[in-house]
């Protein structure tokens, strides 16, 4: 895929958005393109982490515990748990048709952040803002219970 191309699919992604046209150019540089047939697995739920990825063609399906959960097209992207502290995969990704993808592995990315602080703190303030989202949802939910409670 075109750089140019590759750096517009990944201002998509929540996680690069915030990056700047060169900082964008920085991790498309790390970028591999990656193809995979109808019914192949991308990953596999329970393995060990590995390289974070962005369909850029085709859809999957996303598997937990045997069952479908969601479909995955062109922009959806998967894979940041693993990026940052490579923990297993959560999901099976299965390809139902052919997928094309850019995948990102971790030691490159890290390496990247490592060398780049400008680029570090913005990735840090995207995972600082849905820490933050996560927490009014979490806190909204045990309000909505509480409040469904009846005091006796």
């Amino acid at each position: 895929m075109p750089k140019t191309d590759a750096a517009a699919v990944l201002k998509t992604v929540p996680l690069f958005a915030g990056l700047a046209r060169n900082e964008l150019n920085d991790v498309v540089d790390l970028a591999r393109d990656e193809l995979y047939s109808p019914g192949q697995d991308i990953v596999t739920e329970g393995q060990a982490g590995g390289p974070f990825f962005t369909i850029t063609e085709g859809r999957a399906d996303v598997i937990v515990h045997g069952n479908k959960v969601r479909e995955l097209g062109p922009g959806s992207s998967f894979g940041e748990m693993a990026l940052f502290e490579g923990s297993p995969r959560s999901a099976t990704i299965r390809a139902n048709t052919h997928v094309k993808a850019l995948a990102i592995t971790s030691w490159n990315f890290l390496a990247l952040l490592q060398d780049n602080w400008d680029l570090t703190k913005k990735i840090l303030a995207e995972l600082s803002r849905r820490c933050a989202v996560d927490a009014v949802v979490e806190g909204l939910r045990r309000g909505e219970a509480k409040g469904t409670k009846k005091n006796s």
